[in-house]
C-alpha cells in the first residue's frame, strides 16, 4: 500500500526528479509551450499552477518562494510582472496538456504543454464579441452625420430633347456602329436550266459551220 505518497516517481530518485520538474517549469514559462513526454507533463502541471497562485499573490514571501524553486531569476521575475495579471480573473486551470503522437525511438507518448492565452473566464471573448456588434448598431445622431457635398443639377430628359435639334440621337443614344466586314462571296449568279445550257452551246456551234463554209466558198471562189 503506498499511502501518502502522490505522484509520480518518474524512473528517478527524490533530487534528480527535482531537478527535472524544475528545468520543465522555468522553460514552461520562458517559452509558454513545451513538448515533453505525457508523464512528465501531467507531474508538471499542479506544479506550474502553484508557481502562478504564488504569483497572483505577488507578496515578498511568495518571490522568494518562486525564486528558490526557479532556474532563471529573470523567468521568475517574467512570471510576476505579467503572468499576474494575466491570470487575474482565472481561478485555476492556468495549464493546458495536448497530446501529440508518440516519439519515435521508445515510442513514449508525447505531449505538449501550453499557458493558456486568455486572461479572463471562458464568456470573455463572446462578451468582447456582443460589445463590438452593439457598438456598430449605435446610429449616428444627425450632426455626426458628414454633409454630402453639392451634386450638380441634372437637366430632365424633357428639356434635353427639346436642346437637341430633329433628326439628331442623344449622345448616351449613339452607339458606335461596326463597320461591314467585306465577305468575299460573290454575286448570285442567275440560275439556268439545263435545256437552256444546250440550246446555247448547240447555237455556238452552228455559229462556228457556218464560218467554215463561208471560208470555203471565198477560197473556191479565188482560185483560178
Amino acid at each position: 500500500m503506498r499511502h501518502r505518497k502522490a505522484g509520480k516517481k518518474l524512473g528517478r530518485d527524490s533530487s534528480h526528479r527535482k531537478a527535472v520538474l524544475r528545468n520543465l517549469v522555468t522553460s514552461l514559462f520562458r517559452y509558454e509551450e513545451i513538448s515533453t513526454t505525457h508523464a512528465k507533463a501531467k507531474a508538471l502541471r499542479p506544479v506550474a499552477e502553484k508557481m502562478i497562485t504564488l504569483a497572483k499573490r505577488g507578496d515578498l514571501h511568495a518571490r522568494r518562494q518562486v525564486l528558490s524553486y526557479f532556474m532563471d531569476k529573470s523567468v521568475a521575475n517574467k512570471l510576476f510582472d505579467q503572468m499576474g495579471e494575466r491570470f487575474s480573473d482565472r481561478q485555476g486551470g492556468y495549464v493546458r496538456i495536448l497530446r501529440a503522437g508518440h516519439r519515435i525511438g521508445d515510442n513514449a507518448p508525447v505531449a505538449i504543454i501550453q499557458l493558456l492565452l486568455a486572461d479572463k473566464g471562458k464568456g470573455a471573448d463572446k462578451a468582447i464579441k456582443r460589445d463590438q456588434k452593439g457598438a456598430e448598431k449605435v446610429p449616428k445622431k444627425a450632426s455626426d452625420k458628414q454633409e454630402s457635398p453639392k451634386s450638380t443639377i441634372k437637366v430632365p430628359e424633357a428639356e434635353e430633347e427639346k436642346d437637341t435639334p430633329k433628326g439628331k440621337k442623344k449622345a448616351s443614344e449613339v452607339k458606335k456602329e461596326s463597320p461591314k466586314r467585306k465577305t468575299g462571296v460573290p454575286e448570285e449568279k442567275k440560275k439556268t436550266s439545263k435545256k437552256e445550257k444546250k440550246d446555247s452551246q448547240d447555237k455556238q456551234g452552228i455559229s462556228k459551220d457556218k464560218v467554215k463554209v463561208a471560208k470555203r466558198k471565198q477560197e473556191k471562189a479565188e482560185k483560178p
